[in-house]
């Protein structure tokens, strides 16, 4: 298994080109973003390729391996495509100019996604075989098999199949973003070749893969075919009289940024509605072709898109095998990973006294090893408890069926004042938040939209409540989104407590985002824009100065992305004075380790394993009395200029030395999924010293989930 996504030179002879760096604006000491993502793509992929994995979790991470990649000619190619063609308003710090950015991602696509092929033609696919899985071709199944499909076909998918046919009395179709669609090549009867285009159903219709009957086979079994294949096995029902020359699949991605126009519009949702429909008709930026599909076919769909050669990607595999998640939701335990109940922490285990025991203590919920339902217990007990006078809440990613928006609702019903600052612009999650902010505006909560020009991104939760001393303020910050979807799959870190400094400026950022409050300074949070920034970086020039002082300075980090050129230089200042920098970083790190006499004391390292790392903290041991951040934040430039963002201090001495023992130095220890980031740029797999003990962290937590607890 392969440690990089690409040929590269060797670290021996990287490291020569990293030597006489005097300067830290120095391109040489920037890793471009683009390349980290790809290379943490690659990441995704080991984990497709690892035998230890349960079959059907390895089926999974290919499939998010291709959805990343649609992702990224989604939101990232058009960007450099523009920028390519128009000239680049400022160069990134490793100095790549959009054109050279092109080429490398070109370069390194290539060799991921021929990975990707051999991943799933070599490995995945036999092994699903040899379990009972088996994905048939049509042309390798037995006539009644075929004859079967075929009376589905012509009962559920022929109604809804339209040929388009393309020549000078027909214009060239659109071609919708994503959808798989047939190029077909028939033959009329005095010879003349015709092109046409039949789209293939979405998956919002029919299933990627279906199921195929198979007599005689073993119990248990499942047999199936790609929808498309499926599709193009009748062509002669939708061509009749012609004869079916040749078929190929083949896949359009369309830049998925648009702009907000609010000339025309009186408020922000409807703006947004109107963008994403600007969405469906973007620019082209990728066509995906079968590896057997004619050279000019290919050279005239590209052609008529408007795109580059370069822009042409061929697959020998089926396309979008991002459709692969359907083969997770199979009821196979033996293929999956095992179920696990997640922890109840004793002082939230009553549903009758959280609010009370948040009164009095700070909870630390650390998701998906902590259950996620105390949260939710949190506020359908503050929806209908007579003490509570309001909720404010902040939405980025909301599951579709979110049981606090319910208790939001109930609240409101109840009589309560309650407020939802909604974040419509939440990529890919647009469509589901407009739906939200209407059925919660319908519901008579106040509904406040993030301004245009910056997201907040900031997870926030407010009760303000009657006591016996008057009014108490309940609050709960966290990384994650309020989604008990992905409370199960992410690593995310939730805070709830009734600091009264903390409840305090979680008051005023409200203020300031449903209002026109304007605050900048804040008691005990770091807010962005502009106060993350600065606060990191005045902690980081403190431990300097403590390390000069007493030696021992150390900082960790545990982050999903580390980019910003700010930050990076004042780490590598951190490492130059002799501070050991630990970072765990899941996704992008621009940063580049092990350059002499400037990152020799920073260590990178990379968790890519069953639940996906995406908890942010921040660790100073500021001359040992230590500090621990928690919060939203990345270091990247839009998550300290351009969000709203918040990170807090952990003041609960138990819980901050919990933080610190049980949860982030067990995922830098980890010798098992992580990968630590060499000078060069590649990714080397950990392993266990001589002697040393195997510690997969996540393992390590499940076992030992609600340590931190006490």
């Amino acid at each position: 298994m392969a440690d990089q996504s690409a040929p590269r030179r060797n670290v021996k002879d990287r490291s020569k080109e990293l030597e006489n760096i005097t300067s830290l604006d120095d391109p040489r000491l920037f890793i471009n973003r683009e390349l980290s993502w790809l290379d943490f793509n690659r990441r995704v992929l080991e984990e497709a390729e690892d035998p230890t994995q349960p079959l059907l979790e390895r089926v999974k991470f290919l499939a998010i391996c291709g959805g990343n990649i649609d992702e990224f000619f989604m939101s990232r190619v058009p960007g450099l495509l523009r920028q390519a063609a128009k000239g680049a308003l400022e160069a990134p710090p490793d100095g790549m100019s959009p054109s050279e950015q092109l080429d490398a991602i070109r370069e390194r696509l290539d060799v991921l996604l021929e990975e990707h092929a051999r991943v799933w033609r070599e490995q995945l696919l036999p092994e699903l075989d040899a379990k009972g899985i088996h994905i048939h071709k049509m042309k390798d199944l037995g006539q009644e098999q075929r004859a079967a499909l075929r009376k589905f076909f012509e009962r559920d998918l022929f109604p809804i199949l339209t040929p388009l046919a393309f020549d000078l009395n027909h214009p060239f179709p659109f071609i919708s973003s994503g959808a798989i669609n047939l190029a077909v090549v028939v033959r009329d009867s005095a010879g003349h070749e015709r092109f046409a285009r039949v789209k293939v159903p979405s998956s919002g219709l029919f299933q990627r893969l279906i199921r195929v009957d198979r007599d005689g086979s073993v119990a248990g079994d499942a047999h199936y075919v790609f929808l498309e294949d499926l599709v193009a096995a009748n062509l002669d029902l939708l061509f009749t009289g012609m004869d079916i020359v040749s078929a190929h699949p083949f896949r359009v991605t369309r830049d998925a940024e648009f702009e907000i126009e609010l000339d025309e519009t009186h408020d922000l949702l409807t703006a947004m509605e109107e963008g994403l429909e600007s969405r469906r008709v973007g620019d082209p930026v990728r066509l995906e072709v079968a590896s057997d599909m004619p050279r000019r076919l290919a050279d005239m769909l590209a052609s008529r898109l408007e795109l580059s050669p370069s822009l042409i990607y061929r697959s020998a595999i089926p396309l979008a095998l991002v459709d692969l998640w359907q083969l997770h939701g199979l009821r196979r335990p033996d293929l999956q990973d095992a179920p696990f109940l997640p922890y109840m922490p004793k002082l939230l285990s009553n549903e009758q006294t959280i609010l009370a025991n948040v009164a009095e203590h700070d909870v630390l919920l650390y998701h998906p090893y902590d259950s996620f339902q105390p949260l939710i217990t949190f506020l359908k007990q503050a929806a209908v408890d007579p003490r509570v006078m309001a909720i404010k809440i902040t939405f980025y990613r909301i599951d579709s069926c979110s049981p606090l928006v319910d208790a939001l609702m109930e609240a409101r019903r109840n009589g309560k004042a309650v407020a939802a600052v909604l974040e419509l612009k939440a990529k890919f999650d647009e469509t589901n938040n407009i739906s939200w902010a209407r059925q919660l505006e319908h519901a008579g909560v106040h509904v406040v939209y993030g301004p245009v020009d910056i997201k907040i991104h900031a997870k926030m939760c407010l009760v303000v409540m009657k006591s016996s001393d008057g009014l108490i303020r309940l609050v709960h910050l966290s990384s994650g989104n309020y989604n008990s979807k992905t409370a199960r799959t992410y690593g995310d870190i939730g805070y709830l407590t009734s600091d009264p400094d903390i409840a305090a400026d979680v008051s005023d950022l409200f203020n300031a985002l449903t209002g026109y409050c304007r605050k900048d300074d804040f008691r005990k949070l770091l807010v962005s824009p502009g106060g993350i920034r600065r606060g990191i970086v005045e902690r980081i020039d403190r431990e300097i100065e403590r390390h000069h002082e007493q030696g021992k300075g150390r900082l960790a980090f545990k982050l999903n992305a580390l980019i910003d050129k700010g930050i990076i230089q004042a780490l590598y200042r951190a490492s130059m004075a002799g501070v050991k920098v630990d970072l765990n970083v899941r996704g992008l790190c621009s940063l580049r380790p092990g350059v002499p006499g400037i990152s020799d004391n920073i260590r990178v390292t990379s968790i890519v394993s069953r639940f996906l790392e995406h908890s942010r903290i921040y660790y100073f041991r500021n001359g040992g009395e230590e500090e621990v951040l928690l919060g939203s934040s990345d270091m990247m430039t839009r998550n300290l200029d351009r969000r709203v963002e918040v990170l807090f201090p952990v003041r609960d001495a138990r819980i901050r030395d919990a933080v610190i023992k049980d949860i982030l130095e067990v995922h830098l220890r980890d010798n098992v999924k992580a990968r630590e980031l060499q000078p060069d740029g590649s990714w080397k797999r950990v392993v266990p010293g001589e002697g040393e003990e195997r510690l997969d962290s996540q393992e390590w937590l499940l076992a030992n989930r609600g340590i931190w607890h006490g």
